[in-house]
Formats: structure tokens, sequence, C-alpha cells
């Protein structure tokens, strides 16, 4: 069944604005919103799935110019799975690699905390 969802209500549903979702259509980040006879445009379960998946990417800090070519991977169809998962293993390797930083940067703080807890 699909949700059926207006810009409004999909920008509540995915977190992102309706501004947002306008550009992520205009620059061809989503593909052929359906729209009403009104012209209002009606998302999906499946668009709100993608919305999902790219503001995980966009929040793990893949660059909206590396989203769009997934995206235009996506539309190519099975014959891009290849290079589609090693676009995802690149980034993948890239968002672990923030992790291993954010551990060292988060070590430093708790240091200077047990430091200042020693201190009282």
């Amino acid at each position: 069944m699909e949700t059926g969802l207006g810009i409004q209500g999909a920008a509540e549903r995915s977190g992102l604005s309706a501004h947002t979702l306008r550009y992520y259509e205009r620059i061809g980040l989503i593909h052929e919103v359906h729209r009403d006879i009104t012209g209002h445009r009606v998302y999906s379960d499946a668009d709100l799935g993608w919305l999902d998946f790219l503001t995980k990417l966009r929040e793990t800090g893949m660059p909206i110019a590396e989203m769009c070519r997934y995206a235009e991977l996506m539309r190519e169809g099975p014959s891009t799975v290849r290079a589609r998962r090693l676009m995802l293993e690149e980034h993948r390797e890239r968002v672990l690699a923030r992790i291993s930083q954010l551990n060292d940067d988060l070590k430093t703080v708790d240091d200077k905390i047990t430091t200042y807890l020693e201190m009282e």
C-alpha cells in the first residue's frame, strides 16, 4: 500500500525540509516523484525509503555530488550493481576512518575529564 504523502508530510516523516526535498528532486537525487491531478507531489513508501537512505548517506558525510552519481547508477539498473557496491564500500571506509578519529578525540576528552576529577 502506498503512503501517498504530500511534500509537508514527506518532510515531517523524513526529517528533511520541503525546500530540501524540492532541491533533491531538482538535482536528480529524487527521480520522478508522482504528482496528483493538481500537480502536487505525492511521495510513496518507496520514495520515503529512498529519502531515508539518502539521509543516512548525507549524515555519514557523503558529498552531494557523490550521492547524485549513486542515484544515477541506481536509475541505470542492474548493470551498475558492482559500481554501486564499490561506491558504498569506499564510503564505508571513509566512515570507519571518521569513527576511528572520533574515538581518538573522545579518548582525549575522557582523559581531560579524568584529570579534572582527580583535581577535585
